[in-house]
């Protein structure tokens, strides 16, 4: 008697999102197809392949859906059972060519709801309309679900990935609520930024003490940095529809540059940083493009060390920028204009700069602000009472810096801290432009 060989049947399951009530679906469906093959005689089990809270309207993200189909190319499989064409995916094209390159392997795919097997001869143009009509439904769920979440938006109520940005949680009714310890770094990122920090240096001192970011990751970028002193959810307000879903199909966000209406929701949970800390951050972002666009250089900083000098010297004969030279094996560091020669040819005279002379100027600068603090005493106050919120920090900086005593020596961290600019008169010669408004001239 001969033995009739099994059919070795696989079943796909899929739920579209990660609730919990889904999760029960997706349980449900794994137990549903185990006992239905187990059930029938002349059914062997291949395998439940099963994609958790994973979209079916594109396969690039479906490990177990390519798991599937790799050992159906491997002669595991020889038949294929899901609940529908929307299980299996709403994406016409994707829904057409796994069932054709299955078909021609001979492998067929049974779509119980729609009652359709790929191997009968109706199959396939029940299959084509029945899968065009599934993507159709994938897009009219992903309107509804925009229209949900810009409903919510409208009406304050925010709908935010938590692991998307530092500082918060969510808690058991979605509200807002402050993680304290990624907060404590919010706080350090903003305040080290306006003591003049630039967020590459910030980056770098953050990756070498492995201080975690929001996903948990200790390799720090600038962008990322700079992302986080933008976050206007950082002081308690929220913009929301920053982004949107550009093609149901691939799921792709991008940029909303005023293509879809933004709401902007004030105090709409317990801020990390105050008001006037953002505020004043923001002008300081500000402040910086104009000075980029004033002195036409394409960055405010460079490198991720402490050189206060670097993109801030510029030539007081043709305005161009003076760019660092270092010899270490000789250690010389010099500064010379940028447009010093052109086509081969010298097109500005002004002379070289020793980085030692530039240091002593900063330092003799420093100090006669210093001796007239009293003098200055007057305007600081009143920027701290009356000024933006930068003016109001950048006052108390200038106030506090010179309550000490002279420079004794050159102090990178203090000339980080309130040099603006400085403009090279002669080789020995520069004018010192302070961040809170003085101007110093000196000669070394």
């Amino acid at each position: 008697m001969v033995q009739e060989k099994k059919i070795r049947v696989a079943a796909y399951c899929r739920v579209s999102t990660d609730q919990e009530d889904q999760l029960h679906s997706f349980e449900a469906q794994v137990e549903y197809y185990t006992k239905y093959i187990n059930e029938h005689e002349n059914y062997e089990m291949a395998g439940i392949y099963a994609d958790e809270g994973i979209s079916g309207t594109n396969t690039k993200r479906r490990e177990q859906f390519k798991k599937m189909i790799a050992d159906c190319e491997g002669g595991k499989i020889d038949l294929v059972i899901t609940k529908s064409i929307s299980r299996f995916a709403r994406n016409t094209q994707d829904c057409l060519a796994y069932s054709r390159k299955l078909k021609n392997l001979g492998i067929g795919i049974i779509f119980e709801k729609e009652n359709i097997n790929t191997l009968d001869s109706t199959g396939e143009l029940l299959f084509t309309i029945l899968s065009s009509l599934a993507q159709d439904e994938s897009r009219n769920i992903s309107e509804n679900c925009k229209w949900g979440i810009r409903t919510k938006f409208k009406n304050g109520e925010m709908h935010l990935n938590t692991f998307k940005f530092l500082g918060y949680d969510k808690d058991e009714n979605g509200k807002l609520v402050i993680n304290k310890e990624q907060a404590k770094t919010v706080r350090r990122i903003y305040r080290d930024f306006l003591i003049g920090i630039n967020p590459a240096q910030i980056a770098k001192e953050l990756t070498e003490e492995k201080v975690p970011g929001c996903l948990g990751q200790t390799k720090w970028y600038p962008s990322t940095v700079t992302g986080i002193l933008k976050q206007e959810k950082h002081m308690g307000d929220a913009l929301l529809q920053k982004t949107y879903t550009a093609d149901f199909l691939t799921k792709r966000q991008v940029r909303n540059n005023g293509e879809i209406a933004q709401v902007y929701v004030k105090d709409s949970h317990k801020g990390i940083i105050d008001k006037q800390t953002w505020n004043a951050v923001q002008e300081e972002f500000d402040r910086r493009e104009k000075f980029m666009e004033a002195h036409g250089t394409d960055r405010y900083s460079y490198g991720a060390d402490c050189m206060p000098f670097c993109e801030k010297v510029f030539c007081g004969e043709c305005k161009s920028l003076f760019t660092r030279h270092s010899w270490r094996s000789r250690g010389i560091v010099q500064w010379q204009c940028k447009n010093h020669r052109k086509d081969g040819k010298v097109a500005c005279t002004n002379a070289y700069v020793d980085n030692a002379d530039l240091e002593k100027g900063f330092v003799k600068a420093f100090n006669r602000l210093v001796t007239d603090r009293d003098k200055h005493m007057e305007r600081w106050q009143q920027m701290k009472s009356e000024g933006t919120p930068l003016e109001k920090i950048r006052a108390g900086q200038m106030m506090e810096a010179v309550g000490n005593e002279p420079l004794t020596r050159f102090v990178p961290e203090i000339a980080q801290l309130v040099l603006c600019e400085v403009t090279v008169l002669g080789a020995k010669k520069y004018e010192f432009f302070f961040l809170e408004g003085s101007r110093v001239k000196v000669s070394v």
